[in-house]
């Protein structure tokens, strides 16, 4: 509570880089993906062309992952010995916040995405 409070009298300095003339706004994205490697490798690009245009930006923050479980029996028919066969899913997320008009968010943004990572991009108003 006290970042969002602290950040959002930072967002109304004028910053380097950026016009002050747009309207500078507080931009959320959201990625996640099963892939740990190919979620990180776009994390890293966002960032460093986040600090290429001198933008702030908060993360990335990496949240809780997610197992998604099965137990299912082996045998197709229900007769015999009974074995179990577990599979899962984990789902990574992270997510980074930044300080830019939404014009340069989308420049920014404008990357070849690796495979399987989905990005939700969101303004709160």
């Amino acid at each position: 509570r006290i970042k969002n409070i602290a950040m959002s009298a930072l967002a109304s300095k004028p910053k380097k880089g950026v016009e002050t003339s747009e309207k500078v706004s507080r931009i959320r994205i959201t990625l996640s993906s099963r892939k740990v490697k190919a979620l990180e490798k776009v994390c890293s690009i966002l960032i460093s062309r986040s600090k290429q245009r001198g933008l702030e930006f908060y993360g990335p923050v990496r949240l809780p992952t997610k197992y998604l479980r099965i137990t299912t029996r082996k045998s197709p028919c229900g007769e015999g010995t009974n074995t179990w066969d577990r599979f899962q899913m984990r789902i990574h997320k992270r997510v980074i916040d930044l300080h830019s008009p939404s014009d340069v968010v989308r420049q920014i943004t404008s990357i070849n995405i690796e495979p399987g990572v989905e990005v939700e991009i969101t303004i709160p108003e």
